[in-house]
């Protein structure tokens, strides 16, 4: 698909100075921008790099003044005009065709709802429910008497272990497990012994989990997702955690077991939180902190996490370390302390 570079101020609502005429045949960033191709400005700090665009046409902010080669189009958001560009601009998304594919394996007790698609390969056994307009790709498999709700997508290689519960609007990337074991052992006579671990995982509606990302199952009761939850890929959530609604995980984070997460919490990338902990509706943590109590709401950073206030006077005390050192060195030589 095209659009000229008139056509495209007119759908974004946006007001137009250049050659109108051009047309646009892609979106790429200010740096990989080339003739022909639609780009975005939206922070000072880039100037640079808008000066130095081959992109034809580039969205700008509203007070937007300077002179530059390509067509400007003045918009409130500019990254929100560029990405309703980029999904006009975009193919059409993949469709997969409803039904079972010869090479599934698909118990006969299963139910499928309206319009469901079982990839090659893929298992789906005993028991198993899954609604209207599922898509179940490739290699994945579907343990006995798990649920799986409306218009979910499924992708290749994904594992759901059995009893498993999951709502409607659901994606889970490829690689990602849901429902092994959690890590509980005892050391008894001599040796680690394995405790039962008889819970289930339940995903609630409008989830989406990353690739390889792992969920286990509870050793008793549940592991539970709430709504909106949006997991990063490579993320190990271990057995009866409770993560709340629209809470977002980035890649790498590692909670424990039991751990009670609140509604509206972020965590970046390589948090670590130990069991048992709770953390607060609405609390941010920081990239590479750990968790080692429980949190209330507000911003967190550090090992161990601390409030990001405090945090920022330890990072600043021990930047000056070195010269606190030869302060003391100075005054100990004169003290006649030291040769």
């Amino acid at each position: 698909m095209t659009l000229t570079v008139q056509e495209i101020a007119k759908l974004t609502g946006g007001e137009l100075s250049g050659d109108g005429n051009r047309v646009i045949t892609g979106a790429a960033s200010l740096d990989e921008a080339i003739d022909g191709e639609i780009a975005f400005y939206n922070n000072p700090k880039y100037m640079p790099r808008l000066k130095a665009t081959r992109a034809s046409a580039v969205f700008v902010p509203s007070d937007f003044s300077e002179k530059i080669s390509a067509a400007k189009i003045r918009v409130a958001d500019p990254s929100k005009a560029f990405e309703q560009v980029v999904l006009r601009l975009a193919p059409k998304p993949i469709a997969f065709p409803s039904g079972v594919h010869p090479t599934a394996v698909v118990d006969p007790s299963a139910k499928l709802g309206a319009r469901v698609s079982i990839q090659p390969h893929a298992v789906i056994e005993a028991d198993v429910t899954i609604g209207d307009e599922t898509v179940v790709g490739a290699g994945s498999y579907v343990g006995h008497e798990t649920a799986i709700g409306k218009s979910c997508l499924i992708y290749p290689n994904v594992t759901i272990r059995e009893r498993s519960k999951i709502g409607s609007r659901v994606i889970i990337h490829g690689g990602a497990v849901i429902g092994a074991d959690g890590f509980g052992f005892e050391f008894k006579d001599g040796r680690q012994r394995k405790i039962p671990q008889i819970g289930i995982v339940q995903i609630d509606d409008d989830v989406e989990i990353g690739a390889n990302t792992t969920i286990d199952r509870a050793r008793f009761g549940r592991t539970w997702i709430q709504e909106d939850v949006k997991i990063d890929n490579l993320v190990q959530i271990a057995h009866n955690v409770v993560i709340g609604k629209h809470s977002v995980i980035a890649a790498q984070v590692g909670i424990s077991g039991s751990v009670r997460v609140g509604e509206r919490v972020s965590m970046a990338g390589q948090v670590g939180i130990v069991g048992h902990a709770t953390i607060g509706d609405g609390a941010m943590i920081a990239a590479q902190s750990g968790v080692s109590k429980n949190i209330p709401g507000g911003v967190w950073f550090g090992y161990p996490a601390v409030p990001f206030a405090e945090a920022k006077r330890q990072f600043a005390w021990v930047h000056r370390l070195g010269k606190l050192f030869e302060r003391v060195k100075a005054i100990e030589k004169k003290l006649g302390l030291r040769e």
